[in-house]
């Protein structure tokens, strides 16, 4: 029997019922379609289990989304707990307001909130407000970075429309220089500059912000009476327990958090200054289900667990081990490659692989040793993996290791 056969079936089904049968950036095409899995049948801690009931060591967490690890009985009884009382109603129950507090109360800058359930809904609402407090239409970027799935910032070409990006500017991430210049060019037209904590595009290595880096931006932003943007949606909660912008040592006017706040329930948050709050007033945003109290139980109970149990520190301590670690095997076996990024979630890159060949063979073999390992996006660490399972995986990454040097060695006469 095909060993993915459960999943072969359910995706032919799909592609009759649903355009692309999978789309965005869980299609097949956009991993390693025939050795990654197609379709989830159940998660606990940092494992999964596929349609086919193979289980997987999971580097993706869903795509950054858990934090603590699937099931994570904190969560999961907060969430119980509200079943009694219900979820989505005519209009907001009382846990919008105390989550807005939490994060009022935990975030340094922060002195309102707002919610959603995506990181696109609120990173394109943030703009919106920013071009409403200041008039302006220019909106500044880096190049390569994602922002979500809105017509200004995604990575795909469908439906676009050339005025979509009219108002876009872009600079190469570290480039202080390079953004100066816009600013002096557009001076008095640009409204927000949008930046994540670090530059972690998709095929390519992540990079680091320079010493000066965030300084300069902040220091330009002031300067020019712009708004800065953070996009802490992928990053939130994984750096610092107090947002990213705490970990590089910099201050926002607004951040957008979703993913791991709400550790596997979909809701987002923008949390912003004072001076931003009649655009956050005037600027429409709404949703039928973002009021979602299940989301907004999970998120308290999330929160709560990221700071009595130090939850970014302790997924940092784990990513250093794993990436140190991780290195020593493919130095072991003469392979050029290097963790890149923030240890709580790496991206691999090896040298001269820039057409990423050698990345998807690595995490082709890695696949057949029950590894999710993505070649194209950072991975995630999941706070539920302990020591023993660390160990596990390395004994697995060195079989890996073992397997991909052949063919690697041969690629390289």
């Amino acid at each position: 029997m095909n060993p993915r056969n459960q999943s072969n079936l359910l995706y032919d089904r799909a592609c009759q019922v649903i355009p692309s049968g999978i789309y965005g950036h869980m299609a097949p095409g956009a991993g390693l379609p025939t050795d990654f899995p197609l379709y989830c049948q159940s998660a606990d801690g940092c494992r999964f289990t596929d349609v086919d009931g193979k289980e997987w060591y999971d580097f993706m967490c869903g795509f950054g989304a858990v934090l603590h690890g699937y099931k994570n009985p904190s969560v999961e009884q907060a969430v119980e707990a509200q079943r009694e009382w219900g979820g989505v109603f005519n209009q907001p129950s009382s846990l919008m307001v105390e989550l807005a507090e939490k994060l009022v109360s935990q975030i340094d800058f922060a002195d309102w909130a707002v919610f959603a359930k995506n990181g696109s809904d609120l990173t394109s609402w943030a703009l919106r407000v920013s071009r409403e407090q200041s008039g302006r239409e220019y909106v500044v970027k880096a190049k390569g970075a994602y922002h979500g799935v809105d017509a200004w910032c995604d990575p795909g070409l469908g439906g676009r429309i050339s005025s979509d990006r009219s108002h876009i500017l872009e600079f190469e991430w570290n480039d202080s220089e390079q953004l100066e210049s816009l600013f002096k060019k557009y001076s008095g037209k640009i409204a927000s500059v949008i930046l994540t904590p670090y530059h972690h595009p998709s095929f390519a290595p992540s990079v680091l912000p320079d010493a000066s880096f965030w300084g300069t931006v902040e220091n330009l932003c002031r300067t020019y009476e712009t708004a800065l943007i953070l996009d802490d949606v992928r990053c939130g909660w994984r750096l610092d327990d107090m947002g990213s912008h705490h970990y590089f040592g910099f201050t926002p006017d607004l951040t957008v958090y979703s993913k791991a706040l709400g550790n596997g329930y979909a809701i987002s948050a923008c949390v912003g200054t004072e001076k931003f709050r009649d655009a956050a007033s005037d600027v429409f945003l709404t949703g039928s289900s973002w009021n979602d109290a299940y989301a907004m139980a999970a998120s308290m109970a999330s929160l709560n667990l990221s700071i009595e149990k130090r939850v970014a520190s302790s997924v940092m301590t784990k990513g250093r081990y794993f990436c140190s670690e991780f290195e020593k095997l493919a130095n072991q076996f003469e392979i050029p490659l290097q963790m890149t990024g923030v240890s709580s979630m790496p991206y691999p890159w090896i040298d001269g692989d820039d057409d990423l060949y050698q990345i998807q063979a690595l995490c082709k073999v890695a696949a057949s040793n029950g590894l999710f390992f993505h070649p194209y996006h950072n991975w995630f660490i999941s706070n539920a993996m302990n020591q023993s399972d660390i160990d596990t995986v390395l004994g697995l990454s060195k079989k890996t290791f073992e397997s991909f040097s052949e063919s690697f060695s041969r690629s390289k006469r």
